[in-house]
């Protein structure tokens, strides 16, 4: 009887201690555009504090737009990454270092092999203080002289974001030969690599 009463208050204290974590960690949205959201996917979720990376469109006029819908260049949508992460663990700046490796900023017509707004490169802010870094992160890049044209990423507020179709998430993985032909002809492994090089 006793060692059923000692469990019980073992297995109390370790749900209290396990709820009372769970609430302490609160996991913060950031949104990010940058042309194919299949090659956006990948960067992030490698990232340690990352817990989940949505692909999907926003930025646009139509409620509930499908891939047809915004490939066609007619909704004002996005495609775009939405990624779920631990701010204890992986700062907002280090996504927004993340996201400047991986796209062209100085493209205004789309990304790469992919033309038309639904591929611009974007910053869609969720708070006041993810706004103040998208600024001074874009700012920054721009005084750099790492490029020899203007940045031109749009930063503006998050509105609503609606998930892509199932095939779409995890594309990389699910069809990996596809995903590396379509990624090595797009053009964007070899701009990251003349543009950061190994950093």
């Amino acid at each position: 009887m006793r060692r059923m009463i000692y469990l019980i208050l073992v297995l109390g204290v370790f749900t209290m201690t396990t709820n009372a974590e769970a609430a302490e960690t609160k996991l913060e949205t950031a949104t990010f555009a940058g042309g194919c959201f299949w090659c956006m996917e990948p960067p992030f979720e490698k990232l340690d504090g990352v817990k989940d990376v949505i692909s999907g469109y926003t930025g646009g006029r139509k409620i509930k737009p499908t891939y047809e819908d915004v490939s066609a260049g007619t909704t004002g949508h996005a495609e775009a990454i939405q990624v779920i992460y631990d701010p204890a663990r992986v700062s907002y700046q280090k996504l927004l270092d993340t996201f400047w490796r991986q796209i062209d900023p100085t493209d205004a017509g789309g990304s790469f092999v992919d033309r038309g707004s639904q591929y611009r490169s974007a910053i869609f802010y969720h708070n006041e203080e993810q706004h103040r870094l998208a600024l001074q992160s874009r700012a920054d890049l721009g005084k750099s002289g790492r490029f020899s044209k203007p940045v031109v990423t749009e930063i503006a507020e998050a509105g609503v974001f609606y998930q892509a179709e199932d095939y779409h998430q995890d594309y990389y993985k699910k069809n990996p030969i596809r995903y590396k032909y379509y990624r090595y002809n797009s053009g964007r492994d070899q701009f990251i690599k003349k543009s950061w090089g190994d950093q």
